[in-house]
């Protein structure tokens, strides 16, 4: 009877127990905390904040004024808070942040958001300015005792060095796609983490190995000085393909437009000072990472152009004709770019059907233009426009060589062009292959600092001197076609090979393209 009192009694007390601790927990939370929270509002201050912007992106020195202090205080003046969200260049986990809402805009270089937005089988977000073009700050190089041009790598044995999902794997994924490999291996890629690691195994490797090594900046002025090195392309000679650009995700797009804007012209009065500082780039990349040399920080700028504010309007197709220079449009250069990932089997199929202007937004930068925006003035419409603006940087007209130039000219290898029909006996191009010859001419424009020598060729049976006549007829008509479509008449030289096939592929014309040795 007692025992059962005692229990009866421990029951009791517990319920007494979870009451006190109820009553308690509702004291904290709905008395005792507000009250806090009360006097910490009424003891502090509002936020001269009314409004917070995070942007997804890592430590690539071309987003660094991204996050400088001059963008964070061109903001201030919107009351907008930038938060820079840094990951580890994870580019589908960005996207996935994005769609999630996780943040509200982030960076992409185009072929990333191209792969990442066709994993996840749709695009969250819009790309709404263009940041920067890699112009050297990529290199493919090589031992010249294994591998004298890129058509050495046109080998079952070759390879390429390199860190995966980066621009150095687009680059060599740009080589792949446009020079002639057929020979290349399958898995033609060794993967490595990072620049410093593929210049570590770049010192210690074979130098007779057919093997090309894909760095960036400061490694690839450092592998320049070991004596053999050789540069077989770097990105200051290709054009449009690896660029840097700002996405928003699509919703806050379009509930938020004015923030998106204030963003993008914060960034393009940030770039602008900095592009006038007499330390210029260099000491806000050297800030940005104080374990970079001066001549470090001097070579990853020598290699990043930053976009600024007329170029924007000309990639987006706002500016035209003669104000735009021989800039790509957005739509140009996500086509292309899409067609080098299809080429390289890195896309399955096209994940915008062809669709390439679904992929960014023009209003914005649009509006800017119409309101005269300057990137020197914080008040638009103060009598500055268009042509107040800093011009577009183009690339130099190559000038026209003698025999001489063209005879020393460095080969850097056989374009990717399938065989050029022509009618039976005759320099007369065929229709199909005037749809490649259109191709050639987009290869041309992505490699603006190139010759192209035309080199006809015939079968070694039959008359030699008529063969021969032909062959000089076929590259004649080719290279005249290349010209109708725009290729400057300076670039181009035609020439007849050898006859020494017996092959239908000798009937064709091998495009060779080189440059002015450094």
């Amino acid at each position: 009877m007692e025992e059962g009192k005692g229990f009866k009694g421990c029951i009791v007390a517990v319920v007494w127990l979870v009451i006190l601790a109820i009553v308690a927990v509702t004291v904290r939370f709905f008395w005792t905390e507000p009250q806090k929270e009360k006097l910490q509002s009424d003891t502090g201050s509002s936020s001269s904040y009314s409004h917070e912007v995070k942007i997804q992106a890592d430590l690539f020195s071309g987003y660094s004024v991204l996050r400088s202090e001059e963008m964070k205080k061109n903001l201030r003046y919107d009351g907008v808070r930038l938060t820079v969200v840094k990951d580890e260049a994870d580019y589908d986990a960005r996207l996935e942040a994005l769609e999630d809402g996780d943040v509200e805009m982030g960076v992409f270089t185009i072929d990333s958001l191209l792969v990442a937005g066709s994993k996840l089988g749709r695009f969250p977000v819009s790309i709404v300015m263009v940041i920067d073009e890699t112009i050297g700050a990529d290199a493919v190089l090589a031992f010249d005792t294994g591998v004298k041009t890129v058509q050495d790598l046109n080998a079952s044995d070759a390879a390429f060095v390199l860190t995966p999902s980066s621009p150095s794997e687009f680059l060599a994924r740009v080589v792949k796609s446009h020079f002639n490999l057929p020979k290349l291996r399958s898995n033609w890629i060794v993967e490595a983490d990072g620049s410093e690691a593929v210049f570590e195994i770049m010192k210690n490797a074979d130098r007779a190995k057919k093997q090309a090594y894909v760095l960036w900046e400061p490694h690839v002025s450092q592998a320049k000085k070991i004596k053999g090195v050789k540069v077989l392309l770097d990105s200051s000679k290709i054009k449009g393909l690896i660029v840097d650009v700002l996405v928003a995700r699509r919703e806050y797009l379009r509930d938020h437009p004015e923030k998106v804007r204030a963003i993008i012209e914060a960034y393009s009065r940030a770039a602008h000072h900095y592009r006038n500082e007499p330390e210029g780039f260099a000491g806000l990349v050297r800030s940005d990472d104080p374990s970079l040399s001066e001549d470090g920080s001097k070579a990853i700028v020598g290699g990043i152009q930053w976009k600024n504010t007329l170029e924007n309007y000309a990639h987006f197709g706002l500016v035209k004709g003669f104000a735009a220079g021989d800039l790509l449009t957005m739509e140009d250069m996500i086509g292309n770019v899409t067609e080098i990932l299809l080429k390289t089997k890195a896309l399955d199929s096209d994940p915008l059907n062809g669709n390439y202007t679904s992929l960014y937004f023009d209003k914005i930068l649009s509006e800017m233009r119409s309101d005269n925006f300057h990137p020197a003035s914080l008040i638009a419409g103060l009598g500055q426009g268009t042509t107040d603006l800093q011009g577009v940087r183009t690339n130099a007209q190559l000038g026209k060589l003698n025999e001489s130039q063209w005879s020393s000219l460095r080969s850097v290898g056989d374009l990717n062009v399938q065989s050029i029909g022509f009618r039976r006996g005759s320099a007369s191009i065929s229709l199909s292959s005037e749809h490649e010859l259109g191709r050639l001419k987009k290869m041309l424009d992505n490699f603006p600092t190139f010759y192209l020598r035309i080199v006809g060729q015939t079968r070694s049976e039959g008359d030699a001197e008529a063969n021969r006549h032909l062959a000089e007829a076929r590259a004649k008509s080719v290279g005249e076609f290349l010209q109708n479509e725009g290729v400057s008449r300076s670039r181009i030289r035609t020439e007849a090979a050898p006859s020494a096939s017996k092959s239908g592929s000798a009937q064709s014309v091998r495009f060779e393209v080189g440059q002015v040795p450094f």
